[in-house]
């Protein structure tokens, strides 16, 4: 009696957090819905279609995204994960540690402020390389902090053993560390591309409304009252977290698991 009233009670709660979702979707295969109707109208896919159509700008905006999250995640991982190794191991690690909260003393768009008179006079307003550089000021300190906790004295010893035997720099890395970062390395990959991805603040500012990410074109959407294209616009918004949450269940928790 006890495992069916939990087993009734997980599918509430996933149910529950699943409608949001759910409405989101049923919203962009609308071509109609007006209250008090608790169902739309007509369920077309000529929403959807707009995602082929350039004037919409959906499908650039989308593939910006994509560039700029995945170049952020990629950078701000493999550098954060050399220079975090090098700051564990610091005399002075505090004072380091405590230089990488700084980014998030301040708001995004307050921070964005600060910053953008120096992407003004190095021409790096108003584009994708801009906006990653600026995206890269928030998650290169995040990775790092994520990573402060994975070095330890035994990955050192090991360090140590390996360049005893004769291993070079490369053959520690590739050998050694990597191998036993691999989980850690995609847990930071994922949280490092969630912040771009779903980062506004800095984008608005530094990109000036010509780098249009899918953040910035729900926004866009919801502004003009076209909650369609906005659910739409959305949905594709959850669909590469969404993939990323995935690989991570699939193989980071089944590794620790095993």
């Amino acid at each position: 009696m006890t495992s069916n009233i939990r087993r009734m009670l997980l599918w509430g709660i996933s149910i529950t957090f699943l409608i949001p979702f759910i409405y989101l979707l049923l919203l962009s295969l609308s071509g109609s819905w007006a209250f008090p109707a608790i169902w739309p109208k007509e369920i077309t896919l000529r929403n959807w279609e707009a995602i082929f159509s350039y004037q919409t700008g959906i499908q650039s905006s989308f593939l910006f995204s994509v560039i700029i999250s995945l170049s952020v995640a990629c950078i701000a991982t493999s550098t954060a994960f050399i220079t975090s190794k090098f700051i564990a191991y610091h005399p002075k690690r505090g004072t380091w540690m405590l230089l990488s909260y700084f980014p998030f003393i301040l708001s995004p768009v307050i921070y964005a402020a600060c910053i953008y008179f120096f992407f003004i006079r190095t021409n790096l307003t108003g584009n994708i390389s801009g906006v990653v550089l600026a995206q890269l000021l928030i998650a290169y300190p995040y990775a790092v902090i994520i990573f402060s906790g994975f070095w330890n004295k035994q990955l050192k010893s090991m360090e140590e053993l390996t360049t005893t035997l004769g291993g070079n720099t490369l053959q520690i890395y590739m050998k050694v560390l990597i191998p036993a970062a691999k989980g850690m390395l995609l847990v930071v990959f994922f949280q490092t591309f969630l912040i771009s991805w779903f980062e506004y603040g800095l984008t608005t500012i530094i990109g000036v409304g010509k780098v249009q990410t899918m953040t910035l074109k729900v926004f866009q959407y919801i502004n003009e009252a076209n909650i369609f294209y906005a659910a739409l616009s959305s949905c594709l918004l959850i669909i590469p977290p969404a993939i990323l949450l995935y690989i991570n269940k699939k193989f980071v928790f089944k590794e620790h698991a095993g």
